[in-house]
């Protein structure tokens, strides 16, 4: 029997699903000329951002769907039309900006995470000595065009007392500031890099508005991208490849900051040739300053351990006045470094905290010692050594804090802090079911145990021996001890054991997964912190105790190039043997490690690579069907591209790393297209035959 169908008369054309109307597709891209200032190039992105993120979206939205296309425009239009020195800088601050902003919808995070994604995405375009160019340009002092003073001269004029690093530079105040502190420039960077850059958002569309006079963006000055990165928490952009290569460069003295040590050198990045670059400016690079930084404090324990096992109750021996000027050494060279960072620097470092614990205890020695020994009081003089014999617990750690560069050990650091965190809060809870079940025990018990006793019994029962608790509850109390004796192992040992090391073990699989964020974060700190400082001359300890001695006084009544010629003598006639002994290792690893490189060395061809021949039975790799299609092939695009970004100074320099594995990835695709074309005309006969 037939079956009758009813039909319904289809709609002439299908409601398309619903989607989010797209307000942004007439933007138009930013006009950013080549000597724009810094100020205008803020305003300009800031104002596209705005426009073009307009949702909530998250990090790897923007990386992966469509709601990033816009962003896409915006690289390739910096890419090919744009040469300011200046476009990371501004997409960094801007990053800053929005990241602080906390607006309850995650829109302020969604244009932040854009910033971050356009300014790594542009420097993936560019050649190696573009992005190092890009990367470490210094946003330059509109007012001051001139010879900026040296480091000296500041000096001389007491403005910043030789200790101008990594932020010294930066603190150009709308009014004069002059008897403010470096420590509290430090502690007012964030609020000052914040107000800065509101003013500037502010104001985007106020552009036909009369310009203050006080500029916006000073407190940016003399800051480059890498800096201004780190004061963002910009930790994605820092752990991408080609901004790792650069701070590997700075690490290992590939890229340094000053090639000459004479009273005209004037700070530039550039790349290291070591037949014209002076030797002693191998004193700023970081490698060396980390491996001298070790074999101090090794210096600092042995002379802690010949203190302390001779012990000497009634009089200060020559090793003893050695360990009070090593320690005087690393207190000022603490101190120097806690001003040249400022607060937000110094605190990201985990180990600035076991420095200033070591400083505390070091003072608390010296007072007691000095106090014993005036007085003839001897339990006082053994006091002393007690206290510092505590110096170790963080001394020796400090020793083998190099450990905390190497990716293994530096990546647990991030999760030892969020599972020490963690377990402070949880001991919350442990305090208090402990000092309820004391209180019940010592009561209940007061006959036989003494408080102090009861405490005892109970923390050796919460550290896992329950037996303990098992052979006194019925001398606590008949009745009621041997019920809240059970209780309360059965809650400290299986109940908060087991939540205890659940909840560690959730904080761990928690931070793993941004450890390497975090690690190499904190490495790109440390890295800047001792590379880019607007200092000259950088004296190791116990040495820096000789320039302050020397030329503290001199400052009273020397000239800026006098105080420059003086330091620079004493560290060329002190740091003489350190630079030996560099030279001397550089010189033995350019014979060992010769034709093994793997950082910045200038332009290279890349002809190592052999080419694969593929199977008979298989299309070639670069083989593709003529077929009428409006896309072209993909590796022709690469190819355009990287013809477009590559200057004539540059047309030999190497692919990046994320150019390598796109061009890897377009010829799978080709190989893969000319496939299933190839395999079309078969399927098709197959079909007519049956």
């Amino acid at each position: 029997m037939p079956l009758r169908v009813r039909s319904r008369a289809m709609p002439s054309e299908r409601v398309s699903s619903p989607h989010l109307p797209s307000d942004h597709n007439d933007v138009v891209l930013p006009n950013i000329a080549h000597d724009d200032p810094f100020r205008d190039i803020v305003k300009k992105i800031s104002s596209y951002i705005s426009e073009v993120i307009h949702t909530p979206v998250s990090f790897e939205q923007l990386r992966t769907t469509s709601a990033g296309d816009e962003l896409h425009d915006l690289v390739e239009y910096l890419t090919i039309e744009v040469k300011n020195p200046a476009i990371v800088n501004a997409l960094l601050a801007l990053k800053w900006h929005y990241g602080a902003i906390v607006d309850g919808r995650g829109l302020s995070e969604a244009r932040a995470n854009a910033c971050e994604i356009v300014a790594w995405r542009f420097l993936t375009r560019l050649s190696e000595r573009e992005v190092v160019e890009f990367c470490l340009y210094e946003i330059p002092d509109p007012c001051n065009k001139g010879n900026i003073p040296s480091d000296e001269e500041y000096a001389a004029n007491g403005e910043n007392n030789e200790r101008s690093a990594l932020l010294g530079g930066t603190s150009v105040l709308p009014e004069p500031s002059h008897h403010l502190s470096d420590a509290r420039r430090g502690s007012i960077r964030r609020t000052q890099l914040f107000e800065s850059v509101s003013k500037l958002t502010m104001s985007r569309h106020a552009s036909n508005v009369e310009e203050t006079e006080i500029d916006p963006t000073a407190p940016f000055i003399n800051l480059n991208a890498l800096e201004i990165a780190a004061i963002a928490d910009a930790k994605r952009f820092l752990s991408q490849h080609i901004v790792q290569r650069i701070i590997t460069g700075i690490w290992n003295g590939e890229i340094i900051f000053w090639d000459r040590l004479s009273a005209n050198s004037k700070k530039k990045p550039r790349f290291y040739n070591p037949n014209t670059a002076d030797p002693f400016s191998r004193l700023r690079v970081p490698k060396y300053l980390k491996a001298y930084e070790v074999a101090f404090f090794c210096g600092f324990l042995l002379l802690y351990y010949g203190v302390l096992i001779e012990q000497n109750r009634y009089a200060i021996t020559p090793v003893e006045v050695l360990l009070y000027l090593w320690f005087a050494a690393f207190v000022y060279d603490e101190v120097s470094e806690y001003i040249d960072a400022g607060s937000i620097f110094y605190a990201t470092d985990i180990w600035n905290a076991f420095d200033l614990v070591m400083i505390a205890i070091g003072i608390v020695y010296f007072v007691l010692r000095c106090v014993g020994l005036y007085n003839k009081d001897y339990v006082l003089v053994d006091i002393a050594f007690d206290v510092l014999a505590l110096e170790a617990l963080f001394m020796v750690p400090r020793v083998f804090s190099i450990l905390s560069l190497s990716p293994y050990w530096g990546t647990l650091i991030p999760c030892l802090k969020a599972m020490g965190a963690d377990f402070l809060k949880f001991m919350v809870l442990v305090v208090v079911l402990y000092l309820g079940f004391l209180t019940t025990f010592s009561l209940v018990g007061r006959e036989t145990f003494s408080f102090q006793h009861m405490a005892m019994i109970v923390t050796k029962i919460f550290f896992g021996s329950s037996f303990v608790g098992f052979d006194v509850m019925y001398q606590i109390d008949p009745i009621f001890g041997p019920p809240l004796m059970f209780i309360f192992v059965t809650l400290s040992s299986i109940l908060l054991m087991g939540s205890l090391t659940g909840m560690l073990s959730n904080s761990f699989s928690r931070v793993i997964t941004h450890a390497r964020e975090e690690y190499l974060y904190v490495y790109s700190v440390y890295v800047l912190e001792a590379s880019t400082s607007n200092r000259l001359t950088h004296f190791y300890p116990p040495f820096n105790l000789l320039a302050l001695i020397i030329f503290r006084p001199l400052r009273l009544f020397a000239t800026g190039n006098t105080l420059r010629y003086g330091r620079i003598v004493l560290l060329r006639a002190t740091h003489a043997p350190i630079v030996a002994l560099i030279q001397a290792y550089e010189w033995v690893a350019s014979k060992l490690y010769k034709g093994n490189v793997d950082g910045f060395q200038g332009p290279q061809r890349d002809a190592t690579k052999r080419p694969v021949a593929p199977p008979p039975s298989r299309p070639h790799s670069s083989y593709r069907p003529q077929m009428p299609s409006p896309r072209p092939n993909s590796s022709e695009l690469i190819g355009k591209t990287k013809q477009q970004n590559h200057t004539a100074n540059d047309t030999t320099d190497k692919q990046t790393d994320v150019e390598a594995r796109i061009a890897d990835l377009s010829a799978k695709i080709d190989r893969l297209t000319a496939l299933v074309v190839a395999l079309q005309p078969t399927e098709s006969v197959e079909f007519d035959r049956s």
